[in-house]
Order: C-alpha cells, then sequence, then structure tokens
C-alpha cells in the first residue's frame, strides 16, 4: 500500500514538472511542488542513484600518519613516528594528545607552537636521523635551549658535550709543537722510523756525510728530525722548537 502511494505521488510530481516547464516557456510562473511530491522526488532521485557524491564534495580526513606544526609561524610536516622518538619528550606527549598538555591549533589543524623555528629544524633532523647538523651561523646555545624546552635528554647531553669541546679547544690557543733531532747511521734510519710511538712523527731527514769507512764502502749518517703537538699549554709550559733544531731544518732545506 505504502509502495502504490509513493509512485502515485511520483507521477503527480512528474506531471507538474512538466506542466511547470511547459508554463515556463509562455513566460508564466507556477506554485513550488508541495511537499509531498518534493518528498516523492527526492525519494525516487535517491533509489534510482545509489551513486557515490561527486569528487571534492566532502572533505576527507588528514592522514594520522602525518602531523602538521606551526612553529613561530612557520610550518613543519612530519611522522608521529619521528614526532615520538623520545617518550618523555613534549612531542610525544603533542602526539599523544595528553591532557595535561594544552596545545591549541591553528585554522588548517596544525599545532602552535611558540618557539623559534630557526633552531627547531635541528631539533627535528636529530629526531629523524639521529645526528646534530647546524648551520655554520647558528649557536649550540640556541638549540640547547630548544632541546632542553622540548625535554630531548639526549640531544641536551650532545650540544652540551659540543659547547665543551669548543670552550677546550678555544682556551688551549694555537697548537704548539715539540722537535727532537737524532742521529743514526743508513742501516739505523728504517727501524727508528718505524718504531716512532707516543704521537711521534717524521719531519724532515738531513744527510751529515759519511763518518767512517766500513770494508771498501762509507757509512753516511743522518740526522732525524721528529716532532709532536704539545697539549700542555694550560699549566703554563711551552716548549718551543730548539735553536739547534731550526739550525737543522734550515740546512736540510738547502740541501
Amino acid at each position: 500500500m505504502a509502495e502504490l502511494q509513493m509512485l502515485e505521488a511520483a507521477e503527480q510530481a512528474d506531471q507538474q514538472q512538466q506542466q511547470h516547464r511547459d508554463v515556463v516557456r509562455g513566460s508564466a510562473r507556477l506554485p513550488p511542488l508541495g511537499p509531498v511530491a518534493a518528498a516523492a522526488v527526492a525519494a525516487v532521485a535517491a533509489a534510482a542513484g545509489g551513486r557515490p557524491p561527486p569528487k571534492g564534495s566532502s572533505t576527507s580526513e588528514p592522514d594520522p600518519r602525518w602531523v602538521r606544526l606551526n612553529v613561530g609561524g612557520t610550518y613543519f610536516v612530519s611522522t608521529r613516528q619521528t614526532l615520538c622518538r623520545e617518550p618523555k619528550s613534549f612531542l610525544f606527549r603533542l602526539c599523544q594528545d595528553h591532557p595535561d598538555l594544552d596545545s591549541d591549533k591553528d585554522s588548517t589543524g596544525a599545532y602552535l607552537i611558540d618557539r623559534d623555528p630557526t633552531y627547531f629544524g635541528p631539533v627535528l633532523n636529530y629526531l629523524r636521523h639521529g645526528k646534530l647538523i647546524m648551520d655554520k651561523n647558528l649557536a649550540e646555545e640556541g638549540v640547547l635551549e630548544e632541546a632542553e624546552f622540548y625535554n630531548i635528554a639526549s640531544l641536551v647531553r650532545l650540544v652540551k658535550e659540543r659547547i665543551r669541546d669548543n670552550e677546550n679547544r678555544t682556551s688551549q690557543g694555537p697548537v704548539k709543537h715539540v722537535y727532537r733531532v737524532l742521529q743514526c747511521q743508513e742501516e739505523e734510519l728504517t727501524q727508528m722510523v718505524s718504531t716512532m710511538s707516543d704521537g711521534w712523527k717524521f719531519e724532515q731527514l738531513i744527510s751529515i756525510g759519511s763518518s767512517y769507512n766500513y770494508g771498501n764502502e762509507d757509512q753516511a749518517e743522518f740526522l732525524c728530525v721528529v716532532s709532536r703537538e704539545l697539549n700542555n699549554a694550560a699549566n703554563g709550559v711551552v716548549m718551543e722548537p730548539s735553536q739547534k733544531a731550526k739550525i737543522l731544518q734550515e740546512r736540510g732545506s738547502r740541501m
């Protein structure tokens, strides 16, 4: 019975629409369809269609694997896996929608973070590949501030070590060297050079001629100049190359 009523209503709606088109051609206007006819037309269209909505008619949900961040007005996009690499970090709690973390979003759905985007780049890259890579115009202290804010403990330790190494390198000043001059015969030369240790390295070899005859052959003698870095400037002891070593080097360069 209900289906019969629906069909009758649909036929009535078709008749009214046809009359409406005929009269419109004559520049006349008809009143709008009644509620029953309008409902019938909608039901028939829905039953006959069954087609998916056209593309662009509905907004799709964003991919949950990716997170969009608005750091000081600059947008960053990264995966949840990257941001959750440090379980105790601010970014980990952000991705978990932690109830104790009050985080706002902008009109695009990006998390709003009021920090310097310039120094956030090295922090994000560290989470991606585990290495601290910085531009030359960035200061380690700036990266340290961001690492402490985001509570990334491993990065905090790494930046502090780099800062400490830079301070030690600056306090030591220019590298100093200590020199030694060793006299040896030709047959001893190879063994002496191969057994050098404790940071000593070969600098120069100076021939000083023959000292004596052994059988029918002259035995040549040499002066071997070696050096190593002197790393005790902190104790106030600075050893310069001896005057004898300088003279021998100059003599050797002229030979």
